[in-house]
Order: structure tokens, then C-alpha cells, then sequence
């Protein structure tokens, strides 16, 4: 028995109003801390829209960056980096360093036990440094291999960067065993296997590319989590790692609401679960790894609009369609969170809200139409195909199903609507 549930009775007030018990009190928190959180990116958006008019235009900007790509180290070195930032659509060399520079002081943090370092970088496991490592070397390899075809135009270079890498790594461990394995089945799978969607699923039914690419990082994270079975020197360990060095209780965007019954604390932790989830896409779900990618993102934008978020000049919709979205998907699924566990909130800030802006040209319609379909179809569907797979395959394949799932169905949806 929770203690939720302990006290969550009728209260016996008679001839007087009743006052909330605790599971009402949580609850109120989450939404107030969730939404509260909203509101502020919100406040975000309207601020980088003023910004932005009153700005020198700096720096390079998202038209012809793919085509010089095959001609212009430098240009491809760009690209390499915005492939780190491209999984919330932001694409951007500034926002990938700052996301890198916002985790990597989250990690020094954490190893000193700061209070301020935020929840455990990549659930707590220690494992950041590998998988950070196999995640770039997965990206470097799926530049080298695919970034002569960029002459063409935009293609899904980031792929790996937020899939098999990461994944295989937490699955198997640390060591340069999995983390190599990893990065090169996680580029040898997903972007030719996303390259192939684009053009015969995204393409042909009018979808967003994101459809496309995270049905190939599903596909290929199965591809690669069996090959890895039949693999001698990948042995699945007997229990999930965990580092000691991070068993401390300070997850605490990660520890589950009803541990810390009450309006305030609930708050406290609906706020840090949605300002987690910008980082969630690459596995570091850490408040200042979010923080360092708004940030940078909000920096880059205001140097030059039209480079972020492939120069649509529409990041400030984006970023309130994002925020919403996770708040909306935190209030929805708070039970979920409960006792240690976890909802897939995250996935609509990678896929539904953002390419519904983008879709809508960033209209009232796609904005929140979008977060909130996002929010109610994407979490259920994770945890449904999450709950199905086999051991070995980690959960990651569940969300970026849901992405693509979810996005499918509520674009259609949205364009039935009036854009207003």
C-alpha cells in the first residue's frame, strides 16, 4: 500500500468544506508546477521575438548548409555538431555545445554531490561518459558514410546520435566493447534504414521526415539488439549497471511524485520533469543539459533566425509547443511516475509538437493541437510497446514507436482543423 493510497479516503468534515487530502494536493502541484513551467516558456517565446527584431544577423544560416557539407570542412563540421541538436528540431552547432557544455557540468556536479547538479545524468547508471562517447563516434560514422549525399540536400545524418548508440551502451554497460559495437550498428542501421523511409513512407503519404526517422530508429535499435545477441563479446549483465557513485537520492526529477507527497514538492518536481525532458532524446534527462540547450538554441536564433529550426523562423512556437506538450503529458501521466517509474513525456517534444508547428506554418491550431496530442497519444503507445519486448531490447524502441505513431495520426487530425 502507497501512502497515496493509505490517505487518499474521504475526509470527515462534516458542515464545512473538505479540505484536499494529499493525493489532491499532489496532484494540484503537478499541474501548477507543470503548466506553471508552460507558462514561462511562454513568456520565453514572446521575449526571443523581441529580441530577434531588435538583433544584428550573425553568423551562417540554414539554406545551402546541407549542399556544402560534401565541400567545406568546416561546413561539415557544423553539421556534425548540429546533429546533436537536431532530435528537438533545433539543428544548430551552438545549442549542441551548449547541451554538451550544460551536461558536462552536470556531471562534474554530480560527482562532487553538488545540490544543485540536477537529476543523475542518463537515469543514474554513470554511464554518461560512454554513452556520450558511443553516441558521437555513432554520429561521426554516420557523417563519414552519408554526408557525401547532403549535395542533394537535407538528409537524417543525427539518427544514431539518439538511438542504438546510447541504447546498447545502457543495455550492456560501460567499455569499448559496447560502446563501438553501438556506435557503428547504430550507423550502419538507422540512417540507411531512415534514408529508405523518407522516400517511400514520409515522402509518398505527405508525413513529416521525423515519422520516417524514428520508425527507422525503432527498426534499427531491433535490428541492432538482436544482431547483438549473436555477438561474442557483448554479454547481457545479470542486473541493469548501476554506479554507486550516483545512488544518493538526488534524482530528483526522476524520483516518483508520490514519494514526496504535497503541493510544493510535487510542484517542484512536475517543473524539474519538464525542463528534463529537452534532454531526454539523448538519454541525459538532466535540468542543466536542458538548460544549456535553450539557451544556446535562444542564442543562436536571436543571432540569426534564420539558421535554428532549419531557418522557419518559428523556434519560439516551437519551444512553447515543446514545453506544453511535456507539461500536459507530466499532469496526464503523473501515475506513472510513481514508486520509481516512467512516462514517455519527452516524446512529444521530439516529434508531434514540433512538427505540427512547422506543419501549420506555427499557427494557434498547431501549437497546441499538437502538445496535446503529443501528450495523450505518445506515452500509452511507449509504454504498451515497451511492456511487449523482449529482454535484451531496450525500451527506447517503445518511445520512438510512439513518436511515429502518434505523429501519423495527429498531423492528419490537425489539418482537418481551421489554422488559426
Amino acid at each position: 500500500m502507497t501512502l497515496d493510497s493509505a490517505l487518499s479516503g474521504p475526509a470527515r468534515c462534516p458542515k464545512q468544506t473538505r479540505e484536499p487530502d494529499v493525493r489532491e494536493r499532489g496532484f494540484l502541484g503537478t499541474a501548477a508546477g507543470a503548466l506553471g513551467v508552460a507558462a514561462l516558456f511562454g513568456g520565453f517565446a514572446l521575449l526571443l521575438g523581441f529580441l530577434v527584431g531588435h538583433s544584428p544577423r550573425i553568423g551562417a544560416v540554414s539554406e545551402g548548409w546541407a549542399a556544402a557539407v560534401p565541400q567545406d570542412a568546416f561546413a561539415a563540421l557544423r553539421w556534425f555538431l548540429g546533429d546533436m541538436s537536431e532530435p528537438q528540431f533545433y539543428k544548430s552547432e551552438l545549442a549542441s555545445l551548449a547541451l554538451l557544455a550544460g551536461a558536462g557540468l552536470a556531471w562534474w556536479a554530480g560527482r562532487r554531490r553538488k545540490k544543485w547538479a540536477g537529476a543523475a545524468l542518463s537515469y543514474g547508471t554513470g554511464l554518461w561518459p560512454w554513452l556520450l562517447a558511443s553516441a558521437a563516434l555513432g554520429l561521426l560514422v554516420s557523417n563519414l558514410a552519408f554526408g557525401w549525399m547532403l549535395d542533394d540536400g537535407w538528409q537524417p545524418t543525427f539518427v544514431p546520435f539518439v538511438s542504438v548508440a546510447p541504447a546498447v551502451v545502457l543495455v550492456y554497460g560501460p567499455g569499448w566493447k559496447a560502446c563501438l559495437s553501438g556506435a557503428v550498428l547504430g550507423a550502419l542501421t538507422t540512417t540507411p534504414l531512415a534514408l529508405l523511409l523518407v522516400a517511400v513512407v514520409s515522402r509518398p503519404l505527405g508525413l513529416p521526415t521525423v515519422v520516417a526517422c524514428v520508425l527507422a530508429m525503432a527498426a534499427g535499435s531491433a535490428l541492432t539488439f538482436a544482431i547483438a545477441r549473436k555477438l561474442p563479446w557483448l554479454l547481457l549483465p545479470a542486473e541493469p549497471f548501476r554506479a554507486d557513485s550516483f545512488q544518493d537520492g538526488r534524482a530528483g526529477a526522476r524520483q516518483s511524485p508520490s514519494s514526496v507527497p504535497g503541493f510544493r514538492s510535487d510542484a517542484l518536481w512536475a517543473a524539474r520533469r519538464v525542463l528534463c525532458d529537452f534532454s531526454e532524446a539523448p538519454f541525459f534527462a538532466n535540468e542543466l543539459a536542458s538548460a544549456g540547450l535553450l539557451l544556446g538554441v535562444a542564442a543562436a536564433f536571436v543571432l540569426n533566425p534564420a539558421l535554428p529550426a532549419y531557418g522557419s523562423r518559428l523556434l519560439p512556437q516551437i519551444l512553447f509547443a515543446q514545453a506544453l506538450g511535456s507539461a500536459v503529458g507530466v499532469v496526464l501521466w503523473r501515475g506513472w511516475f510513481r514508486d520509481g517509474g516512467w512516462a514517455a513525456t519527452y516524446a512529444s517534444v521530439v516529434s508531434v509538437a514540433p512538427a505540427a508547428v512547422l506543419a501549420t506554418g506555427g499557427s494557434w491550431t498547431g501549437i497546441v493541437g499538437g502538445a496535446v496530442l503529443g501528450a495523450v497519444l505518445a506515452p500509452p503507445v511507449a509504454r504498451a510497446v515497451a511492456a511487449r519486448l523482449p529482454a535484451g531490447f531496450h525500451p527506447s524502441i517503445g518511445n520512438t514507436v510512439a513518436m511515429a505513431v502518434a505523429t501519423a495520426v495527429s498531423l492528419p487530425v490537425l489539418g482537418l482543423l481551421p489554422a488559426r
